[in-house]
């Protein structure tokens, strides 16, 4: 069966997302009726954090759920419902058509091949190259993302190099067949300052030079204002708000999304000042409630929150902020 393609469809588009994982207390409703959409050429940012479902919304995207998993809903790449695939048919798309640089390149590395095999193999796979034509490939992608000495690291291996050649390994490996969607997940965990702005920079200027959707996953407000076009914000499994990034950052309107700008250090802040935390803790997911995931931590909270799932609002636009809707899934957003 080949995958069907509508050129005319969004690159990737999420209706109505929901995952439900078997957890030792029950079944537990970890992603709730999620919906995007994101076209070829656009980036995208997920924030929230952790706990908050942005790395089970790449993993489901990616058809890497754990086969305990139930997925309800539809997430569509060009039109085709990769929900309806097989695992052979979703191996056919994963590093051709949609790839996912991983947060831990320790962990998603294999500690036993050379990082010319790792690259090479998804071009032998997929592009039918021989092994000499994949190997100078593979040379041509690492040089691409300015690893040093590049010819000497195709016969290395992960452990030989630092954090940050290794990232640009997944990276090299992420692009080298030219796909359609990038999901960068935490790409920059345990990096330095230094070492994440270059990553990132190079991650910008690949998928602006290659015309890629970017999806990029990360809990730090200042790395997504600098990076993608439009934002939006996760809690408990479900999005909050979504708008474009200088949008969200002037006019942050969920109670949740404003916690989170509230609690940035700042430089202008006097010597000794406290940071302003979001009360409470993330719950498990078990424990969320069947309405709004955010009405138990939340200041402005009716009786009725818990129990009443929020519709989304669209906020009217200013005049200097035009393009993407700003959206907020919240009654009282007035009132934060």
């Amino acid at each position: 069966m080949s995958v069907l393609v509508n050129p005319s469809a969004p690159l990737l588009e999420l209706e109505n997302l929901n995952v439900y994982l078997p957890t030792v207390r029950g079944r537990a409703h970890a992603i709730r009726d999620l919906s995007l959409r994101l076209a070829r050429g656009q980036t995208l940012g997920l924030i929230g954090e952790s706990g908050c479902g942005k790395s089970l919304t790449a993993l489901a995207i990616m058809g890497l759920l754990p086969e305990s998993a139930e997925v309800s809903g539809a997430i569509r790449l060009q039109g085709q419902d990769l929900t309806a695939l097989g695992e052979d048919q979703l191996c056919n798309l994963r590093g051709a058509r949609m790839a996912m640089i991983f947060q831990e390149p320790m962990t998603a590395l294999n500690p036993l091949h050379t990082i010319g095999q790792q690259i090479a193999e998804p071009l032998r796979l997929h592009l039918g190259m021989d092994a000499p034509a994949a190997r100078e490939q593979a040379l041509s992608l690492l040089e691409r993302v300015q690893l040093p000495r590049a010819r000497e690291r195709l016969d290395a291996y992960p452990h030989q190099l630092s954090g940050g050649q290794r990232q640009r390994v997944m990276i090299s490996m992420a692009l080298a067949c030219g796909p359609d969607l990038l999901i960068a997940d935490e790409p920059t965990t345990a990096l330095d300052v230094t070492v994440q702005k270059e990553v990132l920079d190079l991650i910008g200027q690949l998928v602006r030079e290659d015309g890629m959707g970017l999806l990029l996953i990360s809990h730090d407000l200042g790395l997504m204002r600098d990076r993608v076009e439009q934002v939006m914000v996760m809690y408990g499994g479900t999005a909050v708000e979504h708008a474009g990034t200088d949008d969200l950052f002037r006019n942050a309107a969920h109670p949740y999304t404003r916690g989170l700008f509230a609690a940035r250090p700042r430089l202008d802040l006097p010597r000794g000042t406290r940071l302003r935390t979001i009360a409470g803790h993330v719950p498990e997911l078990i424990d969320l409630p069947e309405g709004c995931t955010f009405a138990g931590r939340c200041e402005i909270a009716r009786d009725s929150c818990p129990r009443q799932t929020p519709s989304w609002l669209t906020i009217e636009p200013r005049p200097q902020d035009p393009g993407v809707p700003h959206r907020v899934a919240c009654p009282y957003w007035s009132d934060a």
